[in-house]
C-alpha cells in the first residue's frame, strides 16, 4: 500500500535512522533524509548506510531524498521543511555517547538541545502530524529502581548527553500543550545489531577479540545491560509513525504521570526487557568468533551506570509490540554482518 504522507527523518545516515529508513521506504513512504556525515565515528559506515538505502529505494516506488546538513542550522532546516513539506518527523540526529558528552560538551548543547529546538519550532510552523524523537535509558541515571518504568523520576542524570535527552522531553512537552504538537518520546535501550556503531561495546569488543586485542570490562565485570535488538526498535518506532500520541484522558493533574499529559504528549520504554551479565554478553561474542577475550577488569567509569532493564508494558499497551529478539539470534546476526563487514 502506498502512504501519502512523508516523513522526514533526521540522523537518517546513523545507526537506527538508516535503518528506519530502509524499513519506512519498503512500507510505501516517501523519506527525506537529513544528516550532518560528522567525524564522531567512521564516515564510511555512514556512507555505506546510506548506500543501503538508496538500494532500497530502488527497489521500491518510495521517493529518497537526502540533505547533507546539521538540525542546529536553522536556515537550512527551515529551508528543508519549506521544501520538503513532510507530515511527520523522526528525529534520530543528536550528538550520542555518554562519555564523550563529559569531555565535548559543547557539541551536546548545539546540536540535541539547540538542534531539537529548531525541529520543534519547524513542526510547529508546518502544521506536523506528528513528532517522534529519540530519547535515552540513560534519563533514569541514579534511579536504581529495575526494572525502569516511565512513571518513575528521571531527575538525577549521571552524564550531560542523558540531561540533554531529558531536556528534550521537556521541551516536546511545551510544544504539545501549547501548539497542540502530538510528540512521542522513545527511550531506547542499548541499541545492537548489524551497521551498529563502532563506539558501543558490540563493535568495540568484536574487533579486540578477533585481533587477540585486550578488551576493558567496566565495574569489574559486575554490569547488566537491556540489549535490544535494531529490527525491534525500527519496527517500534515504525508502529508509533501509524499512531500519534493523543492526551491522557485519565491524566491527573495532582497525580501527573510524567510519560503521559493532558496535551497529545507520550514517553514510550523500547527495550527487550531481559537484561544480561556483561561477562554473558562477552561470552555470546566469544562463542560467534570462536576466539577467547582478554580481559582487562576496569572500575565504573564516570557517567555510567550498572544496570539497565526495560519495562516495556506501556509500550505495548499502546502498539501491541513488544521487543522480542533473542539475544543470541540478534548477536549471531550482527556477528555475520561483523565478519563480512570488516573482515
Amino acid at each position: 500500500m502506498k502512504f501519502k504522507n512523508k516523513i522526514l527523518i533526521t540522523g537518517a545516515a546513523g545507526f537506527i535512522g538508516a535503518a528506519l529508513s530502509q524499513k519506512l521506504l519498503a512500507e510505501g513512504f516517501d523519506i527525506v533524509g537529513v544528516d550532518n556525515l560528522n567525524e564522531y565515528y567512521d564516515i564510511n559506515l555512514k556512507k555505506s548506510r546510506l548506500n543501503e538505502i538508496k538500494k532500497i529505494s530502488k527497489m521500491n516506488i518510495s521517493k529518497w531524498t537526502f540533505y547533507n546538513d546539521s538540525i542546529d542550522n536553522l536556515e537550512r532546516i527551515n529551508k528543508i521543511f519549506e521544501i520538503e513539506k513532510p507530515k511527520i518527523v523522526v528525529n534520530l540526529a543528536a550528538h550520542a555517547g555518554v562519555r564523550y558528552s563529559l569531555i565535548n560538551p559543547h557539541c551536546f548543547n548545539k546540536t540535541n538541545i539547540l538542534g531539537f529546538g529548531n525541529i520543534l519550532e519547524n513542526c510547529r510552523l508546518n502544521n506536523i502530524c506528528h513528532l517522534i524523537y529519540a530519547s535515552s535509558s540513560s534519563v533514569y541515571g541514579g534511579n536504581e529502581l529495575l526494572p525502569y518504568k516511565e512513571n518513575q523520576s528521571v531527575n538525577h542524570p549521571v552524564s550531560l548527553y542523558a540531561a540533554t535527552k531529558k531536556a528534550n522531553e521537556l521541551m516536546a512537552h511545551t510544544y504539545s500543550h501549547n501548539y497542540n504538537l502530538p510528540t512521542t518520546g522513545l527511550r531506547f535501550f542499548t541499541v545492537y545489531g548489524p551497521w551498529g556503531r563502532p563506539d558501543m561495546a558490540p563493535i568495540i569488543f568484536a574487533k579486540a577479540i578477533a585481533k587477540g586485542e585486550e578488551i576493558n570490562v567496566n565495574n569489574f565485570g559486575k554490569m547488566k545491560r537491556d540489549f535490544t535488538y535494531i529490527d525491534d526498535i525500527v519496527e517500534g518506532i515504525y508502529r508509533c509513525c501509524l499512531k500519534p500520541a493523543t492526551p491522557d484522558i485519565k491524566f491527573k493533574t495532582l497525580e501527573p504521570n510524567p510519560s503521559t499529559s493532558y496535551a497529545p504528549y507520550r514517553i514510550f520504554n523500547i527495550g527487550s526487557d531481559q537484561p544480561i551479565d556483561l561477562i554473558k554478553f562477552i561470552e555470546i561474542i566469544e562463542n560467534n568468533l570462536n576466539k577467547k577475550a582478554i580481559m582487562n577488569f576496569c572500575p565504573l567509569p564516570k557517567g555510567d551506570v550498572i544496570a539497565t532493564s526495560a519495562d516495556t508494558s506501556d509500550f505495548y499497551e499502546w502498539t501491541n509490540f513488544y521487543p522480542s529478539t533473542k539475544i543470541e539470534e540478534g548477536m549471531k546476526k550482527f556477528i555475520n554482518w561483523f565478519k563480512e563487514y570488516y573482515f
